[in-house]
């Protein structure tokens, strides 16, 4: 890679051609065997052995025979198990592979190589755009918290709503986790709502463990977020926040009243055993107990 970087600088002040390495070269060295660099002399001399003085050889020879004997060569490196690897492991890569396969054979090296990027680009936009957002649930028996989708034991905990988010908060993806934990909050208010004998949510944990940085435009969510669940009278609370992140917290005047240890907690755990015993819970008055007080009783 350094003797590529090395001829590509030099070529730069000459308008050279980019450099780079040859797939039939490549194969041809698999195919015969070759293990150490030595073979690269080797190859180069030949190529220069060639062009200098049996060009003449191969200037009749059809496209065609030339084109053969390249593909010939290439095709041994065609690794049908890794693309299978491949989409098991992640389709958008998948997809990514197959836009470069298909640009490079109909259009060119270079066009399908750009697309390729292109689309990876893209993925990589849409990962910070659509930051991973979970909502966790309690494993019986334990202190662990886990995605209420991905584990079947998990339960929710009544009264809470414990969201993780596992991205950095940025400009980029502010809005779009302003509006999605908001819509969580309404779909569970109203599940519970729906239910006779359920505790209203009082509490909204963020499990910020894995969120590695925060910008002034994280910094405002916050604060909206904050807002928005205090005026539907329940409290936001803070867990396992990064010191850089504490710190930005702590110096923007918008949300300095909201780092209390109240609202900060170092696990998941801690602060539902925390919470729970100041929740104000006020259990609904059944069926039975209505119409019990509904009959008169003698003086």
């Amino acid at each position: 890679m350094m003797a590529i970087g090395l001829m590509n600088i030099v070529g730069s002040f000459t308008s050279c051609y980019v450099t780079t390495g040859a797939f039939s070269r490549s194969a041809v060295n698999h195919n015969a065997g070759a293990k150490t660099a030595v073979s690269n002399i080797v190859m180069s001399i030949t190529v220069m052995v060639t062009l200098l003085f049996l060009m003449p050889l191969f200037e009749y020879t059809p496209n065609l025979v030339l084109g053969a004997i390249i593909v010939t060569a290439v095709i041994g490196l065609v690794d049908v198990p890794a693309a299978i690897n491949i989409w098991r492991t992640d389709k958008f890569d998948f997809v990514v592979m197959l836009t470069a396969f298909f640009g490079v054979l109909f259009i060119s090296v270079q066009e399908g190589l750009a697309i390729a990027v292109g689309v990876s680009i893209f993925k990589i936009l849409l990962q910070v755009t659509r930051p991973r957002t979970v909502v966790l649930g309690s494993i019986p028996g334990s202190d662990i918290y886990r995605n209420l989708h991905h584990y079947k034991d998990a339960v929710e905990v009544p009264g809470f709503l414990i969201i993780s988010i596992e991205a950095p908060i940025n400009f980029a993806n502010s809005m779009y986790l302003n509006e999605r934990i908001l819509r969580w909050v309404e779909e569970y208010e109203e599940k519970e709502n729906a239910k006779k004998h359920s505790i209203n949510i009082q509490y909204v944990i963020l499990d910020m463990s894995a969120v590695s940085g925060i910008d002034t435009t994280g910094v405002t969510l916050i604060k909206e977020l904050k807002k928005a669940i205090e005026k539907k009278g329940m409290e936001l609370v803070l867990v396992n926040p990064l010191g850089e992140i504490i710190e930005k917290l702590q110096r923007a005047a918008e949300t300095r009243d909201f780092m209390r240890p109240e609202n900060l907690y170092l696990t998941v755990g801690e602060a539902v055993t925390s919470l729970s015993s100041s929740m104000k819970i006020h259990p609904p008055t059944t069926y039975d107990e209505e119409a019990q007080a509904a009959v008169p009783h003698p003086n």
